[in-house]
């Protein structure tokens, strides 16, 4: 499995002057996650592309209370084509954008994550051609694997790192939100990287 070598650098200022421009009102939501899909594209798998089952990519956490990045995965770790939204239904890649829709909760009845169960969001489903689909999919923010990024559509967090990511997220949802940090919804915003 092929994860980098340091974790992701990024200034907080540098993430808030992206996160400004999809209209995140930072006052009113003071602690968010951010997602950089292709973040070493250009140094981890094939030059150029944003590969699949790899942790290519970029997560982090940021509140005025604390600041962090971690190697991450925002992409299905394979894919897979299909029609329609049944049964057949192509794999689904989160589309870039800022969405509301992720409370604590638990990752397959397993373990605390940041799961799909404040709002839908809109992915663009593996397909001939590949086709949107909007709704609530379980696209959660989880622990990935040693052998593969454990991902349908997920955005995952190396193993490795995933125990420090979610007890930094628990922690700045408590400071911020007190006794109501498992009902807030914590925005995430998907960008692409440049």
């Amino acid at each position: 499995m092929q994860v980098p070598a340091s974790k992701p650098h990024m200034s907080q200022r540098e993430l808030h002057a992206k996160v400004d421009k999809l209209g995140l009102d930072r006052q009113r939501h003071p602690f968010f996650v951010a997602g950089i899909r292709g973040y070493y594209r250009n140094t981890l798998g094939l030059p150029g592309i944003n590969d699949r089952g790899i942790y290519d990519d970029a997560l982090f956490l940021s509140s005025p209370l604390g600041y962090a990045a971690w190697n991450g995965n925002t992409d299905p770790s394979r894919a897979r084509k299909g029609r329609g939204t049944g049964a057949g239904k192509g794999m689904a890649v989160l589309q870039p954008g800022l969405w509301f829709a992720h409370r604590f909760g638990l990752h397959r009845g397993q373990y605390l994550a940041l799961v799909q169960t404040g709002g839908p969001v809109t992915v663009l489903r593996d397909g001939d051609p590949p086709y949107p689909d909007s709704g609530l999919f379980g696209i959660n923010i989880h622990r990935g694997g040693w052998t593969t990024t454990s991902s349908l559509g997920c955005q995952t967090i190396h193993p490795a790192q995933w125990p420090a990511f979610i007890a930094l997220a628990q922690d700045l949802a408590k400071r911020h939100f007190g006794a109501a940090w498992k009902r807030t919804t914590i925005p995430y915003a998907l960008f692409d990287a440049a």
